[in-house]
């Protein structure tokens, strides 16, 4: 039986991505570590802080593990969220793990707590790069209902291996933004085709920014981690060449993609 991947929780992922009972949660909602932003400005908060990390076996590889919770904040990151990343990754490079797997879900950074946020992602994305240098695989799984945008979308361009779902986005502004910031004329949000054909999975794929599109299925997702863990390849060092690479595409579909009238 398929399960949507977009309609689980952040823990109803893990529990269904991971091998059965092999999931160790590390400040789990019991510590209560909730961000000081949101109490001084008598915002609600959670006890994780809106993402779940740990540790756990995926097909028997012991891989390390995290998730956004979209249901809070949009997943939106902030001081305690960012730092509790920081500290799985880190973890990472001193225990080495067959994979670090990510399940982003994230509006970008909160703007109730914006300059702690904003340092966050920067510290997340350095992370990630120092994680991938020691010759562990990142994984990010891109499939819920709020997308993977803002300082997200940039920390998910920087791991080895992107997963999507067509029903997924990746962007680094989202479509409302876009929208506030230049108009409607510029970029109408309520157009579920254009903004699908701009952010969604398929187009992400296609135009290289994702490695992989699978179903709006766990079952799906677990089997594309499963294998971007245990490729050959699966650890893709940054180097020179490979920004040169990068640069070339930008400057291609630069070239090659139609101005907006």
């Amino acid at each position: 039986m398929n399960i949507s991947y977009a309609e689980c929780t952040a823990r109803e992922r893990l529990a269904r991505l991971v091998d059965a009972d092999s999931f160790h949660e590390w400040l789990p909602p019991s510590e209560r570590l909730t961000s000081p932003h949101l109490a001084q400005l008598g915002v609600p908060s959670s006890f994780d802080d809106g993402v779940v990390i740990g540790r756990a076996r995926l097909d028997g590889h012991p891989v390390f593990v995290a998730a956004q919770e979209g249901g809070f904040m949009g997943g939106g990151v902030g001081e305690v969220h960012g730092a509790k990343l920081v500290g799985w990754l880190r973890r990472a490079l001193r225990e080495r793990p067959a994979g670090a797997v990510l399940l982003a879900e994230s509006g970008g950074v909160r703007l109730h707590e914006a300059n702690a946020g904003l340092i966050a992602v920067s510290e997340v994305m350095r992370a990630v790069l120092d994680v991938r240098a020691a010759g562990i695989p990142v994984i990010v799984l891109i499939g819920g209902a709020n997308g993977c945008f803002g300082g997200m979308g940039l920390v998910a361009r920087c791991a080895d291996h992107l997963v999507i779902s067509e029903t997924g986005r990746l962007a680094m502004s989202g479509p409302e933004v876009i929208e506030a910031s230049h108009g409607v004329d510029e970029f109408d949000s309520r157009d579920r085709a254009l903004v699908w054909r701009t952010t969604g999975g398929r187009h992400r794929v296609e135009s290289g920014d994702c490695d992989r599109l699978v179903d709006d299925d766990v079952a799906a997702f677990r089997a594309a981690a499963i294998d971007a863990i245990t490729t050959s390849s699966a650890s893709q060092p940054l180097t020179m060449a490979s920004l040169e690479a990068e640069h070339a595409l930008l400057a291609h579909r630069l070239a090659t993609t139609p101005l907006h009238p």
